[in-house]
């Protein structure tokens, strides 16, 4: 059994100059852990490979392709292939999400 613990789980770089945490990855899938504070948010970008998003904590607007949309803890929110998406986290609190990248 593997558990990883996200707390302690090192940061990596990422262009978005976010909190980012690698928490899984293999060939099948990636999950990213990503915290958003107040006022940051993601730059618009495309992935490869289908991507769904699963909101921690917090609140906050995903843009996916033309659609933006307020979502909070709980919800779950899938982006296809090629699609642009970003975050914002115009909120006073900060906003926790799981990005995971499914591969082809």
């Amino acid at each position: 059994m593997k558990i990883i613990k996200v707390k302690t789980t090192d940061r990596f770089q990422n262009p978005h100059g976010v909190e980012a945490k690698k928490i899984y990855e293999t060939n099948k899938a990636n999950v990213v852990h990503m915290t958003l504070n107040p006022g940051e948010s993601l730059k618009k970008h495309t992935t490869p490979t289908d991507v769904f998003f699963y909101v921690l904590e917090g609140e906050g607007v995903v843009e996916i392709g033309d659609e933006k949309q307020t979502v909070s803890a709980d919800m779950l929110i899938d982006s296809p292939a090629g699609t642009p998406h970003c975050w914002y986290n115009e909120s006073p609190d900060v906003l926790k999400f799981l990005v995971v990248k499914l591969s082809q």
